[in-house]
């Protein structure tokens, strides 16, 4: 192995161990209907599997989603928001947060 051929290995191997681990967003979550009125349920459960996200709330109603950042994630139909996680909580496009319980 020449010297080049190791630096390039190694930097490669360090940019790969230097992103961020996505954040744990599993759980179970309350909304808090300020400003606007939950439309996605009272209460919803979150389980994740590295930065993909699989949401359920209480009616049996699911949607898919993927952790964008390590502060922003996307959630699909049927509720189509996009979300920042701020102080123990998500807050969302549509004008609700849910918390962590």
């Amino acid at each position: 192995m020449t010297t080049s051929t190791f630096l390039i290995l190694a930097a490669s191997t360090f940019a790969v161990s230097a992103q961020p681990a996505a954040p744990n967003l599993s759980g179970n979550y309350r909304c808090e209907p300020e400003p606007d009125q939950c439309r996605t349920g009272t209460t919803v459960t979150i389980t994740q599997n590295g930065k993909k996200l699989e949401l359920k709330n209480e009616k049996g109603e699911q949607a898919n989603g993927e952790v964008t950042s390590n502060i922003s994630l996307d959630v699909g139909g049927p509720w189509n928001m996009m979300g920042v996680i701020y102080d123990g909580a998500i807050e969302w496009s549509n004008g609700t947060k849910w918390r962590k319980q």
